[in-house]
């Protein structure tokens, strides 16, 4: 975690440092999120045996509030938000946390107490697995929160909603509190834990709010008390000076007016030929992407039609909804990755519930061994949907670590008329890249995933999250490795992690040879932008200056350095 750098109030306002996520600046009042729910810790008098029957529909009720509340926020969302929250809603209506909370009621506990109850077996049995796992913990947490408040009449509980557009600080938030933040009330937010990889930062780049993770000193800030935010020097400063407050965000305004005027395509300075494009969900999200003048898809995810369901969805329901991510970039680049499921993304009917590191276990590509209908079907949906709009996607499969599995992966692809590859989150596939690339025609570096599996290092963890941080000098070498063997082959390598919406990374990956950028929406100006105003070499001068740091921090300044020219 960064440390503080604080001044006293006779020299100036105090700064508090962190990890730059998304760039921007903003100043207001400081908001935190709401008070926690208060909890009942007893059981008090058991519930009549005449009463259980009731009390547990009161619970499922409850339960029924939330997870509509969340998918009807879902329904508002694209992207990343639209997964946490229809996932958070997921856990709401899990089948067996009602159950476990139904048998606590059959012995007697209130409805309230029942839900406390049912939810820390859940949350035990996720700390013992540990990992990716463990991850879920506070998701089970905030819907055990917002049961309860809806059983005992209490507000519910995530961020607020202020009347006077604020600043938000935390220790962390939840994920779908983070989702279903108002863009128009909150200016800005930083928390005292997260990673540049953390659901908090994903979002944040998505509704291109600035932001900063990792501050130290956050908690000592008072509600009330004015800050500045800065997302590009990741910076809190607490009291700034009036006048440099006023210049700071008047200059992130006017850089966000010249973005507006970004266009496309995507290319450096001196015309080197670089696509912008975005990371997309649904078709709402495709047609608003399309809307912000980025040049495809890099990444469509398509996992929002399998999350929460408890049978896999037909290929008709498939079809139609890949059928409109395709229609919003007639003619253009659409690259589906199938579909990721596993570990932090289990699904009923597909992933295993008692894996041990369920990180390393079957996720990705992987569920087709247990299940090699699920992938031919979705294959089936993709084909469908590109025979419906004329198009011919690129498809590609997540958690590829051999070249067995590229190239009997490639073999599916093509015989249904569509353009394979394959995604490089595995550091064994950027060690084999070249021999990957005799078989699939273009690679895509998932740089959440490739730094965790690199770096040993759960790429949500907030104690890790330097280890993660996609600066990180030997991710950026993997990164390296993969560019040249695709310009050895001739066949493009993109990015379409979280590396990828940050336009000073953006640089630095053109300068190590990766032809096309893939990013949140709202980043898809900023990244294009940026990258017009550098030309192919200072790229590469600026990779270098990278690669030859020790730390992410050193790293990022070289960049920045040679890239201010």
């Amino acid at each position: 975690m960064s440390t503080t750098v604080s001044s006293p109030a006779t020299t100036g306002p105090a700064v508090l440092t962190g990890t730059p996520v998304v760039p921007g600046a903003a100043v207001g009042p400081v908001v935190r999120p709401a008070g926690a729910v208060r909890l009942p810790e007893e059981q008090g008098t058991p519930v009549p045996e005449a009463d259980r029957e009731a009390e547990k529909a009161r619970y499922g009720a409850a339960a029924e509030v939330v997870a509509e509340r969340l998918t009807t926020r879902a329904a508002a969302a694209t992207g990343v938000s639209a997964e946490v929250l229809s996932t958070t809603a997921g856990i709401a209506r899990d089948r067996a946390l009602r159950t476990v909370a139904e048998q606590k009621i059959d012995e007697g506990v209130p409805a309230p107490l029942a839900a406390v109850q049912a939810a820390q077996q859940f949350v035990d049995m996720f700390e013992s697995l540990g990992g990716l796992m463990a991850e879920r913990v506070p998701d089970v947490r905030d819907v055990r929160d917002r049961i309860v408040a809806e059983l005992t009449g209490q507000g519910e509980p995530g961020v607020p909603a202020p009347e006077q557009p604020s600043i938000l600080l935390a220790d962390d938030l939840a994920p779908a509190d983070t989702a279903g933040l108002d863009p128009t009330r909150i200016l800005g937010l930083a928390t005292r834990l997260g990673g540049t990889t953390s659901h908090t930062a994903i979002i944040a780049r998505q509704l291109g709010l600035p932001c900063v993770v990792g501050v130290g000193g956050l908690d000592d800030v008072p509600v009330g008390a004015t800050v500045l935010i800065d997302g590009e020097q990741g910076t809190v400063t607490v009291d700034p000076e009036p006048e440099e407050a006023r210049t700071r965000v008047e200059a992130a305004r006017l850089a966000a007016e010249a973005l507006a005027s970004y266009a496309g395509p995507g290319r450096t300075k001196d015309g080197h030929v670089v696509q912008v494009l975005a990371n997309v969900q649904d078709g709402a999200g495709a047609r608003a992407a399309a809307g912000a003048h980025a040049e495809g898809v890099g990444l469509f995810r398509t996992e929002l039609a399998f999350l929460g369901r408890a049978q896999e969805p037909s290929v008709e329901e498939q079809a139609a909804g890949y059928a409109e991510v395709l229609a919003a970039f007639p003619g253009q680049k659409v690259v589906v990755r199938t579909l990721d499921a596993g570990s932090d993304k289990p699904l009923a009917f597909a992933t295993p519930p008692d894996e041990a590191n369920p990180a390393l276990g079957v996720r990705g590509l992987r569920v087709a061994r247990r299940d090699p209908g699920l992938l031919e079907r979705q294959l089936d949906a993709v084909a469908e949907a590109a025979a419906r709009t004329g198009s011919t996607p690129w498809v590609m499969a997540p958690m590829v670590a051999t070249v067995p599995e590229a190239a009997a992966f490639a073999a599916a692809v093509r015989s249904r008329g569509l353009v394979p590859g394959v995604m490089i989150e595995v550091p064994s596939a950027a060690l084999h890249a070249e021999r990957l690339l005799a078989h699939v025609d273009f690679l895509s570096i998932g740089t959440n995933d490739l730094s965790q599996y690199a770096l040993a290092a759960d790429r949500l963890s907030a104690d890790l999250a330097e280890l993660t941080d996609p600066w990180q000098p030997a991710l950026l070498q993997l990164v390296a490795l993969t560019a040249a063997a695709g310009e050895r082959a001739g066949k493009p390598v993109g990015v379409c992690g979280e590396a990828a919406a940050d336009p000073l990374l953006g640089c630095v990956l053109v300068g190590l040879g990766v032809t096309s950028l893939s990013c949140a929406t709202s980043a898809v100006a900023r990244v294009g932008a940026r990258l017009a105003t550098v030309d192919l070499a200072t790229c590469q001068r600026a990779a270098e200056a990278a690669l030859a740091a020790d730390d992410p921090a050193a790293a990022r300044a070289a960049a920045r350095a040679v890239l201010a020219g």
